[in-house]
């Protein structure tokens, strides 16, 4: 085959840029190939391209999307006019600084001399079988059968700085996966003041971009919007992930919708501060990247050494946006999360936090975990307040740091009640109840032992003041020390008891710190500590929790196969909640539970049934009440709808997802999850305010198979065809409705 050199050829007043695609044979040979400096990833659905421009040196995009066949159509450079030179009007890979191209770039490098230009220009390659896992980080894995990685080494000659960019591509999944090593090969110290793990550059063409906002009580809220010229840019400043802002992207066509059309989601694997950028440049480009959060990490990289960014997933779906959300899910549920929970064995639990917040000593809580094991929980989680000796945790203003019972609340310990608990039968099974606890092992109450002790422990800047939240402040785990003392007081407790799952939570953000760079090295603290713990307890089901969904991101699902989504739980809120989660997550990572009413967040009563049948959608069903004090009417449906918690929930933990009306857009939402095998399938449908003397809409299907046959709950049969094309309809009386049907193919 015949290559095209980029170079820049003259037709009247229009400028040629060549580039080259590897020929159709050669793409579905191999999902990574290397012709030359010519490159193709190819997935089942997806062909990423790029080369090497032979004059610069520079790594230039071709196409991001849809399966394509041999050359690709040339790009049209008009005439170069202006302040936008060449570098300005090509796509490019890993832009960097100082050299033309105005737009935001992905690497911005102060060199030891103070300034902050750098020109990598493309050195080698290579490819490996399989994904190497990322020093310290979180990242996706897989065997060779699944994932195959192209490495790209760049090199700044001026500064003697390498860039190594890998590319993993897992072809089932339409996912490709980039992270950035930067090492500093020079005789001084270098300071990384940028570092984006992904760029991409997109034609210009008119896009939308989607992203999650919110904050405590609101996370997850979907906000879609044009991609205008200029840079429009969301993050974290926080030290986390947060609940301000999630680190998830997507860019769509204007007319893409859950359905149809095309779709890009782009996703971090990172607990700490994070910016996106999308910019349209000047030429009408779409620039996408997403990283560290630049205020936040000033990393000096001394001789020798190199700097790992996070990785970002990407992927691409012709099938709209719930074809992106169901290949990330998919990713997610089988390369990411490590832990053997993470598609099955999810016990329904009672969480005491709402029954009886900070109120309790041994006998109410074995109280509690009678009333739970009776509506037929079979997990008994304990949450805050058990801890404290010198400073007993009462409230929250004492007591964090100091993981040891509270010797007036549990006079003989923990392990004689948890042995009470674990002796208790779920109701009408032989099931013994598991035992849970609670731990914020981040933090610390300057009431506390432990601060006591090891006030320089605490996350804080010189002589300023230390700024407390939640009467808490923030340990420094870039310490080791930090780490192990953590690790130590965890375990410990762990070891005391058949204590066999774990919830742990994070309630404030991090203000004061010694240097930029310490946010970084907190989460490597943080990801070592994860990794310790999980690995030494794998039997031990854990949750992340920060406030509700303050932490519901990639880095923490490696090692906790679930996250409490909110800790709002009123049902109406949760439906957005839960689907806005479900852009980027799948629904076996949300923890959700049935509450009391009127709900203690919003003072809204709705019925236990819908309050129920919104909480099942999450993979971690669960009760956050106290079954003692609920309405009889209620309390006796319970056990019924743990049921068919408990039935539904593997096909919510290994099947698909697909969003069939969102809660923005109609009054009826209705989510459908089909499983793995296809064999069966659960539709939830809601009703939020009344329809008064009016038809009633049909709730149309979708993912089924159009030929075969679906027995519904009423025993009637209909093809697939037409639960898709025609629909169920339901009825519903007054508002707040819920209707929960079980699909079996036949």
């Amino acid at each position: 085959m015949v290559y095209l050199t980029r170079g820049v050829v003259a037709t009247g007043l229009t400028l040629l840029a060549h580039s080259v695609a590897v020929t159709a044979k050669e793409s579905s040979a191999s999902p990574i190939v290397a012709d030359g400096t010519h490159f193709a990833l190819n997935g089942k659905n997806v062909a990423y391209r790029f080369h090497v421009d032979n004059t610069t040196g520079d790594l230039l995009g071709d196409h991001f999307g849809g399966s394509v066949g041999d050359n690709i159509p040339l790009e049209v450079i008009g005439e170069v006019n202006g302040w936008v030179s060449d570098i300005g009007r090509v796509r490019r890979e890993f832009p960097d600084q100082g050299r033309g191209d105005y737009r935001v770039p992905a690497i911005s490098i102060r060199q030891s001399e103070g300034y902050t230009v750098s020109e990598f220009r493309y050195k080698s390659h290579k490819i490996i079988p399989g994904k190497p896992a990322l020093p310290g980080l979180p990242a996706t894995m897989g065997t060779e059968e699944d994932v195959s990685t192209l490495v790209i080494s760049m090199y700044d000659k001026y500064s003697d700085v390498a860039a190594d960019l890998s590319y993993s591509i897992f072809p089932k999944h339409d996912a490709i996966v980039r992270s950035v090593n930067v090492t500093n090969h020079g005789t001084g110290n270098i300071t990384i003041e940028s570092l984006a793990s992904l760029s991409v550059d997109l034609p210009y063409e008119d896009l939308d971009m989607i992203n999650l906002r919110g904050d405590w009580a609101r996370e997850a809220q979907r906000e879609r919007r044009s991609v205008a010229y200029g840079l429009q840019s969301f993050g974290s400043s926080n030290g986390y992930s947060g609940h301000l802002h999630n680190p998830f992207l997507a860019l769509t066509e204007p007319s893409t919708t859950e359905s149809q059309g095309e779709a890009w989601g782009f996703s971090l694997v990172y607990t700490g501060s994070f910016t996106v950028n999308v910019e349209k440049g000047s030429q009408g480009f779409t620039r996408a990247l997403m990283g560290f959060n630049p205020s936040q990490l000033s990393w000096v990289l001394p001789p020798g050494e190199t700097l790992t960014s996070p990785e970002c997933v990407s992927v691409y779906s012709k099938d709209g946006i719930g074809g992106m959300s169901r290949s990330l899910h998919r990713l997610y549920r089988n390369h990411l999360i490590k832990s053997k929970f993470a598609t099955s064995d999810r016990p329904t639990l009672l969480n005491s936090w709402e029954g009886l917040y900070f109120d309790f000593n041994q006998s109410s809580i074995y109280d509690l975990a009678k009333e739970a094991a009776g509506v037929g929980a079979k997990l008994f989680v304990l949450d805050d307040g058990w801890f404290g000796k010198e400073y007993p945790r009462l409230s929250d203003n004492a007591g964090l740091g100091d993981w040891v019972p509270n010797p007036d609340r549990f006079p003989d310990g923990l392990e004689p009640l948890v042995k009470k608990i674990t002796d208790l039968k779920a109701a009408n099974t032989s099931t013994n109840m598991r035992f849970g606890i609670w731990f914020e092992p981040e933090m610390v109450n300057p009431n506390s032992t432990l601060y006591d002790e090891h006030p320089d422990w605490a996350l804080h800047a010189g002589p300023y003041p230390r700024t407390e939240a939640r009467n808490q402040l923030v340990l420094n785990l870039a310490l080791p020390e930090v780490q192990d003392y953590i690790i130590k007081s965890v375990s410990d407790v762990l070891k005391s008891a058949d204590i066999s799952y774990v919830k742990w939570d994070n309630n404030r953000g991090i203000n004061e710190t010694p240097s930029p760079a310490t946010n970084h090295a907190y989460m490597l603290g943080m990801y070592r500590v994860f990794n310790e713990l999980t690995t030494q307890f794998p039997d031990v089901l854990w949750e992340g929790c920060a406030s509700g969904g303050g932490r519901f991101d990639p880095g923490v699902l490696q090692y906790f196969p679930q996250i409490w989504t909110s800790d709002n739980t009123d049902a109406i809120d949760r439906i957005s909640i839960q689907l806005g989660t479900s852009l980027a997550y799948p629904p076996s990572a949300m923890g959700a539970h049935l509450s009391e009413v009127p709900n203690h967040q919003t003072g809204r009563t709705v019925p236990v049934a819908v309050r129920a049948h919104v909480a099942m959608m999450g993979g971690s069903f669960g009760l956050e009440l106290n079954p003692a004090v609920m309405d009889e009417e209620d309390k006796a449906a319970v056990p019924g709808l743990v049921a068919l918690a408990e039935k539904v929930n593997p096909i919510i933990l290994n099947g698909d997802m697909w969003r069939l009306n969102l809660p923005e857009d109609s009054n009826w939402p209705a989510v459908l999850f089909i499983a793995e095998d296809a064999r069966n399938a659960v539709l939830f449908v809601f009703q939020v305010a009344p329809n008064v003397n009016h038809s009633w809409p049909r709730i149309k299907l979708q993912g089924l198979d159009p030929q075969a046959s679906y027995k519904v709950d009423d025993g009637v049969v209909y093809t697939g065809a037409t639960l898709m094309n025609i629909g169920l309809q339901f009825a519903f009386k007054g508002d707040y409705g819920s209707q929960v049907v079980m699909l079996e193919k036949q």
